[in-house]
């Protein structure tokens, strides 16, 4: 993390990256943009994890997909990421029985490009720590949160974290949805 984690006002860097959305034959992969999420006009949670094949992420990724609809009833656009290929992207959701429904794109930064840019690569393999970026409609980050490779995420925290940036007011410690805002 050499330039640091890209943090809450910096605008999202601009990007083109091959995602994988189906493991249906010829409708496995898009193209998936910083354009498509400002032109969509919704809020965008991007969660980053190290690698395909491993053991946290899968748990990580099926539950961020069991509350695939609680993101979208937000207004807000899910997608994974990580340093693997597209390739090795399509051979994991297609081997590992949580992964094979997903709803959401995996985006593979196989260049790094966009993984450096926001500053959340280990120094050794060059790989994401388990990043999370929740964008607002105009491309600005509003929040995020990195732990370590070792330490899986939170679902239901970044849920909480949404509502309370849509508010648009302030929220106290502990804050939930439908709880007073000051």
């Amino acid at each position: 993390m050499a330039n640091g984690i890209l943090g809450v006002g910096s605008v999202l860097p601009e990007f083109v990256k091959k995602a994988v959305v189906s493991i249906e034959k010829g409708k496995e992969f898009i193209d998936f943009s910083s354009e498509d999420h400002k032109s969509s006009k919704q809020w965008l949670v991007l969660f980053w994890y190290p690698k395909d094949f491993t053991f946290v992420c899968p748990t990580e990724i099926a539950e961020f997909n069991n509350h695939y609809e609680d993101f979208r009833d937000r207004d807000a656009q899910l997608v994974s990421a990580s340093t693997d290929t597209e390739f090795v992207h399509l051979a994991w959701r297609k081997d590992h029985k949580d992964l094979r429904e997903l709803k959401f794109p995996m985006i593979a930064d196989t260049s790094k490009s966009l993984g450096e840019a926001l500053g959340i690569l280990t120094e050794d393999e060059k790989v994401a720590y388990r990043a999370t970026f929740i964008v607002d409609p105009e491309g600005i980050i509003r929040w995020v949160s990195v732990n370590d490779l070792s330490v899986g995420r939170n679902v239901p925290e970044v849920l909480r974290v949404l509502d309370a940036l849509q508010t648009d007011e302030l929220c106290p410690c502990n804050w939930q949805k439908g709880d007073a805002t000051l």
